[in-house]
């Protein structure tokens, strides 16, 4: 099975992209992530077209999140089941794995009031992490955190600011602590694979990015585990998403 998280940065703007990779990539499900989308509008129809089902999550112009799967998509959850305002979290079984695509809130400021609605919701993330069935479990999306000092191009220059704050970083721990594998990371030790460049700059030419977009799996499926990378060649091009796809490879489920 072949897993994929990708923050599209608008589903309209990057269609023919995604749609593409799709057709190049042959992923069994992907999880994607700032639709800015509504479900009326999101392209069901030519993600259809290239042979994949479809569950959405959305709220027009910011956020929204998404799984597209070739394998099934059933008992589709949105959102953490309460009075969450935002557009972000969506859960469904694909091929018999349990998957969530979590688009995290990107904090702001560390004296912004959205860097504790960042905290408070990265607690409820663990806690749906916590709370989950026995058997396989995937967890995937921006996380809006560089987890350590190697997933960030040049920590000196983010002292200060959200991404790479401790208590940021101790809640993507926290959330790892309930038996989930870092799975890029578990089979790259040494390697910053970043996964997001900003646009200005010139930073993907210079790499200077961050590994943001994660892929947490239960223990049982991280030994499984068979490959996982950065797929770079979709941040080329014109037009693109400013984040790569996260992909990874597993025996069969």
């Amino acid at each position: 099975m072949k897993i994929a998280t990708w923050n599209v940065n608008s589903v309209a703007a990057r269609l023919p992209r995604l749609t593409s990779w799709l057709a190049d990539a042959q992923p069994d499900v992907v999880l994607i992530q700032e639709t800015k989308s509504t479900d009326d509008r999101f392209p069901v129809g030519a993600i259809a077209d290239a042979g994949y089902a479809a569950a959405h999550y959305g709220q027009g112009q910011w956020n929204g999140v998404a799984i597209l799967s070739r394998v099934g998509v059933t008992d589709v959850q949105r959102g953490f089941g309460d009075d969450d305002p935002e557009a972000r979290i969506i859960g469904a079984t694909c091929g018999g794995v349990r998957v969530y695509s979590c688009y995290v809130p990107n904090g702001r400021s560390l004296d912004d009031p959205h860097y504790r609605y960042k905290l408070d919701w990265l607690g409820r993330l663990g806690e749906l992490a916590a709370a989950r069935s026995a058997g396989p479990f995937i967890l995937g999306g921006d996380f809006n955190v560089a987890p350590t000092d190697l997933d960030c191009w040049d920590p000196a220059s983010f002292v200060g600011a959200t991404h790479v704050s401790e208590p940021e970083r101790a809640a993507v721990r926290a959330i790892e602590s309930t038996g989930l594998v870092d799975v890029i990371r578990e089979l790259h030790p040494g390697e910053p694979a970043f996964s997001w460049w900003d646009y200005r700059g010139g930073a993907f030419h210079q790499n200077h990015g961050l590994r943001i977009d994660l892929l947490l799996v239960d223990e049982a499926l991280g030994r499984r585990a068979t490959a996982g990378y950065v797929d770079r060649d979709a941040r080329k091009g014109d037009k693109p998403s400013d984040h790569a796809p996260v992909v990874a490879e597993f025996d069969a489920v």
